[in-house]
């Protein structure tokens, strides 16, 4: 196999699955360690992905890039209903959630249509439709006021003054990046004084996560990663992430069923 078609090949793999190692770069293409590391020093130097220690990442999108709801909802389908589907299990009836903006939190609102005596707090649009189509007598749903972002988040100060007051037992946050130095982000700086606003009205925060978040940073903080008490994730979450996450107090929680 040629360099050219052997980076190709590296790049193809990179942007399907959100990374790579070069142990198994290596066993996978037959060529010796230093021959991957050159074709990640190639890449990486014509700004098609991004090193890092062990192999290489897709480059995340930019701090302040927004993709419309629909847009994120066909992104790591496979992943986020696995996901959705594991962090339904930590509802029990009778209790108070929360669910931030996000195709992941969507996703797990399907789950929890079901779950009897439940109040549901939402900043999203898109989940309390959810179980607008699926009533039950004995549900509450409070939705947020604010102004509507691309994500189809309510944002801004009514939706923070509607939550201030309020308390919940649970809150399963969306993020649109985690990484050791800025913690869980968003790319909307309305939306990150919104997400706090949740995190201080919950007793638990359950961060839900797909492995493409890792290293993605958008431009504000929603909350450091220490603050997490779980993050349930996918089996494609790197070591390193989980390794970090786990340092930092965070239960870390892998959704089987998405390989």
């Amino acid at each position: 196999m040629l360099a050219q078609q052997r980076q190709q090949a590296i790049l193809d793999r990179v942007r399907a699955e959100g990374g790579v190692r070069v142990a198994d770069l290596v066993r996978e293409l037959g060529v010796s360690d230093m021959t991957i590391r050159r074709d990640l020093e190639v890449l990486a130097d014509r700004g098609m992905l991004a090193k890092v220690h062990g192999g290489a990442t897709a480059l995340g999108p930019g701090s302040t890039e927004e993709p419309g709801f629909v847009a994120k909802s066909a992104r790591q389908q496979q992943e986020k209903e696995a996901i959705a589907r594991r962090a339904a299990r930590l509802v029990r009836p009778g209790t108070a959630v929360a669910l931030s903006a996000g195709t992941t939190t969507w996703a797990l609102a399907h789950h929890l249509v079901a779950v009897a005596e439940l109040t549901v707090i939402t900043n999203s649009i898109p989940v309390a439709e959810v179980f607008h189509r699926t009533p039950r007598a004995d549900r509450t749903v409070v939705l947020t006021g604010g102004v509507r972002t691309p994500s189809d988040a309510l944002v801004g100060p009514v939706a923070v003054a509607a939550i201030r007051r309020l308390h919940v037992d649970t809150l399963f946050l969306g993020v649109h990046g985690m990484s050791t130095r800025a913690g869980f982000t968003t790319p909307n700086l309305l939306e990150s004084e919104t997400d706090r606003e949740l995190v201080t009205a919950a007793g638990r925060l359950v961060v839900l996560a797909d492995h493409t978040k890792w290293n993605t940073v958008g431009i504000s903080t929603i909350a450091d990663l220490s603050e997490a008490d779980l993050v349930v994730s996918d089996p494609a979450l790197p070591e390193e992430a989980r390794a970090e996450l786990s340092e930092r107090a965070c239960e870390v929680i892998i959704a089987e069923g998405t390989q």
